[in-house]
């Protein structure tokens, strides 16, 4: 995906693209995700700036390209303690809270926004300006469009093998000229990358992944637990350290950095996650013990056995090891930039960061 929008905006700016990808088609983190638009947990600053500009350009995608699957529909943080709701509380003071579109809402308010959440629970943070997409079509759809314009091809299955001022060379052999190169890279950090970028300040994270079957009623909003308060800067601060003293998570999330996101695909099934490893090297299999708890708590909050788990999966992406970046970006030659590192915020980011690399280059 991030490869694919700086194609879009150079494109938009008038530009001809050559696309090399390494697979026949994308295996990676930009189909291994929800296909969330998410802004609500972005930390103030940067991230959050990026978010919003982000939301605003998917938007305008989806109108241009249907076949992305963009649709509005916010997003629901379902708290179920005093402490998680001191949390909500926290963040809805903020200045921000506003730009974010949070806002809070009692169950039954929580439920006439959502009616398939029928458990138990004592409120719910609304995110008005969280999205999503379909991940696993969103990049055909797009490389589409981008194809009948006439300026842009895709070349699948070669892997991009030396870089210059000026210059590619892939792995068949073949040479393309160029005026500007940009490699992003996702998760795969060695070989060539390795020798644009020896000390490469990127680390990459695994995460585990299911989706079900279609569930029998629509899933009007993106919902998430109030673990998720624990994994996004947004929500750091007093009422948070309290929750973590007071409200430890049990071993099963603990062990795997867990949280409860689930989120409707468009044939109604729910893409559920996630966890988190940063330890490599990273186990070749997946646990069973994080599915039964993503199980059990998304059957808690929507009051109703989760449908049968049709798929899982286990992925990898690169993040930035200094939190306060949004992405890596350098020039690593004349002519050629090095981007990566969005961490799980690739899919949220990318229209943006292509955007501001096309800006900080001079397209």
């Amino acid at each position: 995906m991030l490869g694919t929008m700086h194609a879009w905006h150079a494109i938009e700016r008038g530009h001809e693209v050559v696309h090399l990808e390494r697979e026949r088609e994308a295996r990676g983190a930009s189909v291994r995700n929800f296909g969330l638009v998410w802004v609500g947990g972005r930390s103030a600053g940067a991230e959050l700036d990026t978010a919003l500009r982000a939301r605003e350009l998917w938007e305008e995608i989806g109108g241009k390209v249907p076949g992305v699957g963009f649709r509005a529909g916010g997003s629901l943080t379902v708290v179920r303690t005093a402490a998680e709701q001191a949390v909500a509380d926290e963040v809805l003071a903020r200045p921000d809270a506003g730009q974010r579109g949070f806002r809070w809402l009692t169950p039954a308010e929580a439920r006439a926004h959502n009616p398939a959440l029928r458990g138990e629970f004592i409120g719910a943070l609304l995110c008005e300006r969280d999205a999503a997409v379909e991940s696993r079509v969103a990049l055909p759809a797009l490389r589409a469009h981008l194809a009948a314009t006439g300026r842009y091809r895709f070349l699948p299955g070669r892997e991009v093998r030396d870089v210059g001022p000026g210059l590619v060379r892939d792995d068949h052999g073949v040479s393309y000229d160029s005026d500007c190169v940009v490699v992003t890279t996702g998760a795969w950090l060695s070989g060539l990358v390795r020798e644009l970028a020896p000390r490469l300040p990127v680390r990459r994270v695994r995460l585990q992944m299911a989706e079900t079957d279609p569930l029998d009623e629509p899933l009007t909003t993106a919902v998430a637990d109030g673990d998720s308060f624990r994994y996004y800067p947004a929500y750091a601060g007093g009422a948070l350290d309290a929750l973590r003293d007071g409200q430890p998570q049990p071993p099963v999330p603990a062990g795997h950095r867990m949280q409860l996101l689930m989120v409707q695909r468009l044939d109604g099934g729910l893409t559920i996650g996630d966890t988190h490893e940063y330890d490599e090297a990273f186990a070749f299999d997946v646990t069973e013990d994080p599915y039964d708890h993503l199980r059990e708590r998304a059957a808690e909050l929507l009051g109703r056995p989760l449908p049968r788990i049709r798929r899982r999966w286990a992925g990898v992406y690169a993040q930035c090891a200094d939190p306060a970046l949004v992405v890596h970006r350098e020039q690593v030659l004349d002519g050629v930039w090095l981007v990566t590192g969005p961490g799980g915020r690739g899919m949220t980011c990318s229209p943006a960061i292509g955007e501001t690399t096309a800006n900080e280059i001079g397209w």
